[in-house]
Formats: structure tokens, sequence, C-alpha cells
């Protein structure tokens, strides 16, 4: 959480730190400055932070409401999360490639610190218009991640530059930012007494368990008329067949025919 001064930080912060990073590839003086990129080229060796939008964090512009009660009381210190996009530029002798040369730098530095390191904040915050700057109390650390932009969207933006030609740049996102609100929430009021009781079910005053007073659930009972399939349909009985291996083991041990003629041949 940081004051109203926490965009401007921000981006003196961010030219300190691409300030301090720039050598030791490029061994030539460097002049690092925070405005819009100028309509008129410099010819010494410049790289130009511009802030070209600030808009709400999309996954934070909710997150803390609400701030008051029914009756306007403020019942915690509204706080709002932004995104801070940044197009960085480089100026320079085009022979020699000096504005290719300190945009590596820039990319460099950024990839490899890509968290706003706290001391580089608090360097930023001595400047006199700067004066009263806490970003470097927040809990909240500001990360830079690249930003893709395609033809179109590079085209729109440097459009939006009247009459400004266009360089080679690169553009970042620094997430997040939290400005408070200046009113502070009134204190809670403070507990007088405290009662803890523990009573079983049953007795005077315990509350009752759950589903106790209620009525069990009545069964379902088949619908009048309704007949079951074995009360309809007439029983039959089935004989029992005989098991095959007790009919030959009969046959075999029957009594041969004692007749007259049983021992003709």
């Amino acid at each position: 959480m940081s004051n109203s001064l926490a965009i401007a930080t921000v981006t003196q912060a961010l030219a300190l730190l691409i300030e301090s990073n720039i050598g030791p590839e490029t061994d030539i003086a460097v002049k690092v400055v925070t405005r819009r990129p100028p309509a008129d080229p410099p010819v010494e060796p410049t790289v130009n932070v511009f802030l070209y939008q600030v808009a709400p964090n999309p996954s934070m512009r909710h997150h803390d409401l609400p701030t008051r009660a029914s009756d306007g009381t403020l019942l915690k210190r509204p706080a709002a999360p932004l995104d801070l996009h940044y197009l960085i530029s480089a100026y320079g002798e085009e022979a020699e490639l000096v504005g290719q040369r300190l945009l590596g730098s820039v990319v460099r530095t950024l990839h490899e610190i890509p968290v706003l390191p706290r001391d580089v904040i608090e360097r930023a915050a001595e400047r006199p218009h700067l004066a009263g700057s806490d970003l470097a109390l927040s809990p909240q650390r500001v990360r830079f991640t690249p930003t893709v932009m395609d033809i179109d969207e590079t085209s729109k933006l440097w459009g939006m530059l009247h009459q400004t030609p266009y360089t080679l740049s690169v553009a970042y996102q620094a997430t997040l930012v939290l400005i408070e609100g200046r009113e502070l929430p009134a204190p809670g009021v403070p507990v007088h007494e405290r009662t803890v009781r523990a009573l079983p079910f049953g007795a005077p005053g315990a509350p009752e368990p759950p589903g106790a007073g209620e009525d069990p659930p009545a069964e379902p009972q088949p619908p009048e008329g309704a007949a079951t399939a074995a009360e309809e349909s007439p029983q039959r009985r089935v004989p029992a067949r005989k098991p095959a291996g007790r009919r030959a083991r009969s046959s075999r041990t029957s009594p041969r025919s004692t007749g007259p003629d049983s021992g003709k041949g």
C-alpha cells in the first residue's frame, strides 16, 4: 500500500534502475529521461521512459469491496490496484547502432532484475518532487514484464503521439501498484464481556441436536389398485425333472424278465 505518489515514484525508480545498469557493454555517456518521445530525436545517446497508460488491475480491482457499512461507516481502507504501461525508446547514432545497443541493455536489466529493488525506490523518493512517497514501505512489490505488441498496436500507439517519428522501442508493464485512500477506518468497539458455555444436548438451555423433533420419513406405499405380477398370474407347479444319472442307474439295475421265453436263444 502507498499514497498517491506511487505512480511517479515507480517511473523515477525505473529510470534510475536503467541508468545504473547501462554498462559495462556500453562505454558511452547515456542520459535517461522520463518524458514522452520527442518530436526531434536527440543526437546524444538517450533512453526515454514514457508512461503511456495507467489501467486498473483486472484481478484485484474488486478485491477490497465493500469498504463501508450500510450506515456509511468506513470498514476498510480502500486501495486502487493499478497496472502501469511503459514505452521505452532509445536514441543515438544510427551508424554505430547506439539505439539498439541501449535497448539491449534495457532488456537485459529488466529481465535480470524484474522486481523493483527497495533501495532504488528509496533513491527515487529522495527527489524533491517525490518527498513524502512511501512506496518503499509497501509490502507489495512492483514487477516488470514485457508486453507483446503487434504492428497494428504499435502503429496506433505511435499514431497518438502527434508529429513524433517512430523509433525502436520496447513496451513493459509494471504490476502491481496499490494506492490507498486517506481516510482511516473507525476502530471497532472493544469486547466488554466474553461468555462461553459448554452444555450437553438435552440440558436446559442447550440447543437441540440436528434433526431433533422431526418426523421420520414415511415409507413409500404402492399406488392403490396396483397388483404385483405374482398376484395377477396363477402359480403353476413345474414337475421336478429326474436327474439323468439317476435314470441311467435305475435302468441298469432293473430286474431282467423271468418269463418262459427268456432262456430261448
